[in-house]
């Protein structure tokens, strides 16, 4: 047997374990074809090769003049001219039959079946609840906007080599996009497709521009870009030119993108006077020298627009669907080209920052990878799960903060023999990553209405609130309190799945742990379940329980369920619904909420609060305490008694005169060392 295809093995492997984490262990085959799409989504979304996308399931047979349909997931641009649909086979079999091009061709019709249902207004025949309803009306909602729309078939199958057949529609652009397991393996940590523009080959020639010497750490050109350039462009390579953009296009509805829709149509002339013009991107430039003296931009790799993307959207926009005249349209365009690869993930979201104007941009847009998933993923590794008994050894959770990463640290363990016991220390049911981190945590807290926005949507929700309230405190409680939530999550999808409702189990799962949360006010014994790596049996039924009143708060919304779910009044109302639960579940809750604070003075008052508590009656002088500890505290205050300080609640420990929180954080770890006595 070849490596690679030893090596295609061990992917299919890992990628079946990720999907039976997902779906459960039950034999459910839609629930896995679910599964299977949304982890495929994750990482398309990772590589920016698709936006939003949504999971979405509908599987039609063919009648009278309406063609068989099928759909697994959806995503509809901002401005309503791309749309991304997507139809799913999974077989769980690891890809050992290949897959042969008629299945393909076949998803690929039911695929284009939903998309003749949906603008014919096929949304009219659907139950208002089911999801497939506001897919097939939001479609049909976008006719007159939409321009292109993309086919993914995705497998975990091998897909025979040789052409598939490209249908068209009238009207529209239809472009095919296959993901098999070959092409799934490929993408690897911190791999992208690069952009590259050769103007002088595709783009009807180079362009002028003018050139800055190095600055050291970059070079910067300025140009003026042809509309039609720019929007053939886009329209080649749509939302990945602004893969490093804080945002994606906001519509034509908002007021700039409207005064830039009307100046293309009724002013082109004074475009260039109007807009600020593009803010781009590249790691490398090919130029020439011009009969006029300047430079010629011949080729550019890497290009990105990291700021512009409103503008450019809206020429697309109007060139492509309101057929505005743009020829006599120019756009200016600063062009940085970084001389050191490595500074592109620090650089770019800067100048991102400092260089837009036009639309507010949330922080959380520009980078949710900072300090707090960093040190997460640190402690995640060297952290080890308790044991469940004498004859097993500890376990890593094992945080992904990087798609893909867990594949590879496999992959450098080396020899098979170490690649397996690495995986026996990094399970890979217990990884997690950055959207299911913000699932967990956001149902804690009382949000299920974001969770069920979708994973990349919840996401921005949950960095934009640590760019608001600040990052939590990293440290070994806060792993334990991660990993006991992501126990408790995956632990209700298994009891929810158990039922057999029928749909929405993320929905579901989402609002009873947060009803339970707020019904304990976060009681939940998050210490026990770390350390019993397991859910307690009277919390189980309780999450039973309430998983049945939770599907039949949400059947019964008006209208579509999948978007009532998403609405903070949907939440509010289950929130406050009371529901009889066996007394013993109380019994198993904490003395103490479990909420985890938000800055450092936060984190240091919940550790005063808990290690003062032995020391209420401490006669010890602080010098006493000193020698005890082998630690030195402030000089003038060591006659004072450790009762005197162990009676200060937190806030008049903060009032004391010249103890700031360097000081107060030393006393407190004195106070701990003293506590374990």
């Amino acid at each position: 047997m070849s490596e690679a295809l030893t090596a295609l093995e061990q992917f299919a492997q890992d990628l079946q374990q990720e999907v039976l984490v997902k779906a459960g262990t039950e034999d459910n085959p839609q629930l896995r074809e679910d599964a299977f799409t949304e982890v495929v989504l994750e990482r398309l979304a990772e590589h920016n090769d698709v936006t939003n996308a949504e999971v979405c399931y509908h599987n039609a047979l063919g009648r009278g003049k309406l063609p068989a349909a099928k759909l697994n997931g959806w995503a509809l641009s901002g401005d309503g001219a791309t749309l991304d649909l997507f139809v799913a086979l999974y077989r769980g079999d690891g890809g050992k039959e290949s897959v042969p091009k008629s299945e393909v061709s076949d998803h690929f019709k039911r695929l284009r079946g939903f998309l003749r249902r949906a603008r014919e207004g096929f949304h009219t025949q659907l139950e208002e609840a089911s999801d497939a309803f506001e897919v097939a009306r939001r479609i049909h909602e976008a006719t007159d906007t939409l321009t292109t729309v993309r086919l993914f078939f995705l497998t975990d199958g091998v897909v025979k080599s040789g052409g598939i057949e490209q249908e068209q529609m009238p009207g529209i652009e239809l472009r095919y996009e296959l993901w098999d397991l070959v092409k799934l393996s490929r993408l690897r940590v911190g791999e992208r497709t690069v952009i590259e523009l050769d103007f002088a080959k595709s783009y009807g020639g180079p362009v002028s521009c003018l050139a800055t010497g190095s600055m050291g750490e970059y070079r910067t050109f300025l140009a003026f870009f042809p509309a039609p350039l720019l929007a053939k462009i886009y329209g080649e390579h749509g939302q990945r030119l602004l893969e490093r953009n804080v945002r994606a296009f906001l519509q034509a509805k908002g007021k700039v993108n409207k005064g830039l829709q009307q100046t293309l149509r009724e002013e082109p002339q004074r475009f260039l006077a109007y807009n600020n013009g593009l803010c781009c991107t590249a790691a490398e430039v090919r130029l020439e020298e011009g009969k006029d003296g300047h430079a010629r931009l011949k080729w550019v790799s890497d290009f990105q627009i990291v700021n512009g993307g409103q503008t450019t959207a809206s020429i697309y926009h109007a060139w492509k669907k309101e057929k505005t005249d743009i020829s006599t349209v120019v756009v200016q365009v600063k062009l940085t080209v970084l001389n050191d690869p490595e500074q592109v993930a620090d650089m770019v979201p800067l100048i991102a920052r400092y260089a837009n104007s036009q639309n507010k941009v949330n922080a959380a847009d520009f980078s949710a990878n900072g300090p707090f998933h960093h040190q997460l993923e640190k402690m995640s590794r060297l952290i080890w799960a308790p044991a469940q008994s004498g004859l097993e050894r500890g376990t890593h959770w094992y945080y992904e903060r990087a798609r893909g990463s867990y594949l590879d640290d496999k992959a450098r363990a080396g020899t098979p023999a170490r690649r397996r016991d690495w995986e026996q220390n990094n399970p890979a049911a217990q990884k997690f990553g950055k959207t299911d981190l913000a699932k967990f945590e956001h149902a804690w807290v009382g949000l299920p209405h974001l969770v069920c926005r979708g994973a990349e949507k919840n996401f921005l929700e949950f960095a934009q609130r640590m760019e608001d309230d600040g990052e939590p405190q990293v440290d070994l409680n806060h792993l334990h309190y991660v990993v006991a939530r992501a126990i408790l999550f995956r632990t209700a999808e298994k009891l929810v799945s158990a039922q057999e409702f029928g749909g929405y189990r993320a929905n579901i799962v989402a609002y009873t742990l947060a009803w339970l949360a707020e019904r304990s006010d976060r009681r939940v014994d998050l210490n026990r379940i770390w350390a019993e790596q397991r859910v307690p049996q009277a919390t189980q039924e309780a999450i039973t329980a309430v998983c049945q009143a939770a599907n039949e708060h949400l059947l019964g919304q008006t209208g579509n369920v999948g978007e009532a779910s998403k609405k903070e009044e949907c939440w509010r109302t289950f929130c406050e619904r009371r529901i009889a639960l066996n007394p013993a579940w109380e019994a198993e809750w904490s003395k103490s909420s479990f909420v985890a604070p938000r800055t450092e003075d936060e984190a240091i008052a919940v550790e005063w609060e808990r290690v003062r508590q032995p020391l209420l009656n401490d006669a010890r002088t602080i010098e006493g305490l000193e020698a005890y500890t082998g630690k030195t505290w402030v000089k003038t205050r060591r006659r004072e008694t450790v009762s005197a300080y162990s009676n200060l609640t937190w806030s008049q420990l903060r009032a004391r005169p010249n103890l700031g929180l360097k000081k107060i954080r030393d006393l407190v770890q004195m106070f701990a060392i003293a506590a374990q006595a």
